[in-house]
């Protein structure tokens, strides 16, 4: 890996040289005024108003020229257009071919435009964080809030048009459309973020580790996962009541699965440095020991074998290493598809598990085991577990864990494109002659010694200390405001069985046809944000909203009027969980993008940091359930929906002070 104001150098479009940010002069004036504020505290202030005003020039440079390219392809492609009118008009067939390639030569140059834009707004970004870091002033945030919210702003209109992932011809053609959309809004709703500058020799080591068989097993896993978090849901309070404990000790029972996976989520990911089969296979074992302990204990007459069997389940969750396989062993051009693909069996494995309940309703005896609505969804879990782990043990291929190689980059500047990817046609010498050579490392040195090299950057962090410590606060805040919608959407699940029967007299296939109702909203909630609303809006708009209507849910669902009523309820279950979806999506989204590149890889990755706030939210939420009991059941609803109500109106508060920041 090389330095960035290297990689710029190298990859620049020959022809465009003079509209880049020039990286290099902005170093050497952060150099310049560490030097001036060094002698005299007083210069601080020249330097903040030189700074910026350079900074300006250089961005309204790159805005203009960006401005005049999209004027050229406008005007191409209307004359396109027209091309096309006339030719359908005349049947004539033969110049089709040739209008294609026209097409083509447009697409080329848009890619080369978007390619060009993404490296300045890098720049840019780097830029100013050198200027912090160096200075020791936060002149980032004022910047962006200054520059980016006027209307006119040059600021705006770079970030605007950025993509941080621009991969190929194709992907960038395909991301016009409504579908290829919608699978970058899932695969980052699973926080599986590719590298920022891939290179080709990762994608290939990524290519040879990759097998369909594998993936879909991990993709199984997930889906399994799911169903055998759900499918409990709602005959919880049956079972506890059958064991001779309160209907509220549901929330312990639901739970119990997620403090488990608090710790769970650590070691799977640590052990996913070294292997993928092992953790799948110890992962069957566990769920199929949870999943039997859970059913058995119904005719042991224990609540604590139930415990201990759901604690079993949540010891058993692998997706940290599902992530971790889509991440480091599907090829790049697959990727964003696998991420989507995980998401969806989720969501499909969220709204099965309450409907496969719904079907287990019958009772009867074999060998002195009871097998009823309460038992059946262990039973048929630890049956699906085992069948999972014979798979598993018979086809999964535990990919080669080889180490990185460093390949020299290519250097050249005619940004041609070829096979999807820009290539850089003109060549230069491979190696620099060593006064070349010792002559820019000097000029690199004397602008920043010390830059952090590329390789540091890159190294992915060894604890949770260090993790926290790149946590910036806009990080923190949607990290906050995960930990806000699991809980409020845990609240509503969690409790709908003895709220529904408390209030409504629901049976189990009621409440069970009620879950999966609101399972089913999931995936086309996602495609309406992924290809329309993400297409109309910023998400940091969206985000905003969907705390709002998430506020919302919450107030409509507190029980004012008496009787409580059936419309009350579910209308406002529906929008409590609705937009509690739209915000997990746009917040995941927003998440891969603000925080560290440092945090894609390794043991504390964020998908780790994001999972564990996600479920001690389910924790506190459950635990919240159970304790509320105690009030009474007529005190269950509004007791429980008060933190919910807390911490959203917090996370509100929290969003708009780092609104400015959410890029």
């Amino acid at each position: 890996m090389v330095a960035f104001g290297k990689k710029l150098k190298e990859t620049q479009i020959q022809e465009w040289q003079g509209y880049y940010i020039n990286y290099k002069l902005m170093k050497k004036k952060v150099k310049q005024y560490v030097q001036q504020i060094e002698v005299s505290e007083q210069s601080r202030e020249y330097a903040l108003k030189d700074f910026s005003k350079i900074l300006d020039k250089q961005i309204e440079k790159i805005v203009l020229f960006l401005l005049e390219q999209q004027g050229k392809l406008a005007s191409t492609l209307s004359m396109l257009g027209q091309e096309h009118d006339v030719l359908i008009q005349q049947q004539d067939g033969s110049k089709l071919s040739q209008l294609q390639q026209s097409y083509v030569e447009v697409g080329r140059e848009l890619l080369r435009l978007l390619v060009f834009v993404e490296m300045n707004a890098i720049g840019v970004r780097k830029i100013l964080k050198k200027f912090d870091k160096r200075c020791e002033h936060k002149f980032t945030n004022y910047y962006v809030k200054s520059r980016a919210n006027h209307p006119y702003s040059q600021l705006r209109q770079i970030f605007k048009h950025v993509d941080p992932i621009i991969e190929a011809i194709n992907q960038a053609v395909d991301r016009l459309t409504n579908s290829t959309d919608f699978l970058h809004y899932l695969g980052k709703h699973a926080l599986i973020s590719p590298q920022e500058l891939p290179t080709p020799s990762e994608d290939h080591a990524a290519a040879e580790r990759y097998h369909l068989m594998s993936l879909l097993l991990n993709l199984a896993n997930a889906f399994l996962y799911m169903v055998n978090t759900y499918i409990i849901v709602p005959t919880a309070d049956d079972y506890s009541l059958s064991l001779g404990a309160a209907a509220t000790v549901c929330g312990a029972v639901i739970g119990s699965m997620a403090v488990a996976q608090v710790f769970s989520s650590v070691y799977f990911s640590a052990w996913s440095n070294k292997s993928y089969m092992k953790p799948l296979v110890f992962s069957s074992i566990v769920l199929l020991i949870g999943n039997t302990l859970y059913a058995l204990a119904y005719d042991f007459n224990s609540i604590y074998l139930l415990l201990i069997g759901r604690l079993f389940c949540g010891l058993g969750s692998a997706r940290a290493v599902n992530r971790r396989y889509i991440s480091d062993c599907v090829p790049l051009h697959l990727r964003m598809k696998a991420s989507a693909g995980f998401v969806s069996a989720s969501a499909l494995g969220m709204a099965c598990g309450p409907a496969v309940a719904c079907l287990l309703q019958t009772n009867f005896k074999f060998m002195k085991i009871t097998f009823n609505q309460d038992t059946l969804p262990g039973w048929i879990m630890a049956l699906a577990w085992f069948l999972y782990l014979l798979c598993v043990w018979t086809s999964f291929r535990e990919p080669a864990k080889e180490e990185m190689v460093n390949v020299l980059p290519q250097k050249s500047n005619s940004g041609q494109i070829e096979n999807g990817l820009v290539q850089n046609g003109i060549s230069q010498p491979l190696l620099l002659t060593a006064e070349e050579k010792q002559q820019d490392d000097d000029e690199d040195q004397d602008c920043d010694n010390s830059e952090e090299s590329a390789e540091e950057i890159q190294k992915p962090v060894t604890s949770i200390v260090s993790a926290y410590k790149l946590l910036t606060p806009s990080v923190k805040v949607q990290l906050l405001i995960y930990f806000m919608l699991k809980y409020a959407m845990e609240i509503l699940l969690a409790e709908s069985s003895v709220v529904t029967t408390y209030y409504f007299i629901w049976s189990t296939s009621n409440v069970a046809i009620f879950l999966a109702c609101l399972g089913l909203t999931v995936l086309p909630v996602n495609i309406l944000v992924g290809s329309y609303l993400n297409n109309m809006f910023e998400e940091r708009q969206v985000l905003l909203a969907s705390e709002i209507l998430v506020c919302l849910g919450i107030v409509l669902s507190f029980q004012v009027i008496i009787p409580y009523s059936v419309p009350q309820y579910v209308c406002s279950a529906l929008i409590t969980f609705v937009a509690a979806e739209v915000l997990e999506g746009v917040n995941l989204n927003l998440l891969s993008r603000v925080m560290s590149s440092r945090l894609t890889k390794g043991t504390y990755n964020g998908g780790l940091l994001s999972t564990e706030a996600g479920t001690l939210a389910r924790v506190f939420a459950d635990s919240t359930i159970t304790l509320a009991g105690y009030w009474g059941m007529s005190r269950l609803l509004n007791v429980t929906l008060l933190p919910s109500l807390f911490i959203c109106i917090f996370s509100i508060i929290a969003t708009c002070f780092t609104y400015n920041s959410l890029y």
